[in-house]
């Protein structure tokens, strides 16, 4: 099984607790993969302390810090691709950085990310 980035779309579904994805991540987490979360798509996710769906998925992820090295290479890639979405870039950089499947409600810019990065991981859909 290929490690895996979550985009916040798969956030948003854990929180409103729709069981498709919570079944897949079970099945990641028995397998020994904890999947990734880029901390702007954890930011865009997060609405109140209240979100104890969102907060229990969590625990069962490696939340991964945005650093200054990710902030830039995000930006190249949003210029070599000309879309906009930060939070997109940084779900793709953490990809490219641990050569990891992306999880996602929406392809379309991301696909276009990847494109720029000329890299052909995978979008698994939700």
């Amino acid at each position: 099984m290929k490690r895996v980035v979550y985009d916040t779309g798969v956030l948003i579904a854990a929180d409103r607790n729709e069981r498709k994805v919570w079944a897949e991540h079970k099945v990641r987490l028995e397998a020994g993969m904890p999947p990734l979360v880029a901390t702007p798509a954890l930011a865009q996710a997060s609405r109140s302390p209240e979100q104890a769906q969102l907060r229990r998925f969590l625990r069962g992820c490696e939340v991964v810090p945005f650093k200054e090295t990710d902030a830039h290479r995000a930006g190249a890639l949003l210029k070599k691709s000309r879309t906009r979405d930060v939070v997109d870039a940084a779900v793709v950089v953490l990809a490219l950085e641990h050569d990891a499947s992306i999880v996602s409600g929406d392809e379309q810019d991301l696909a276009r990310l990847l494109r720029a990065a000329q890299s052909k991981l995978p979008i698994e859909p939700i």
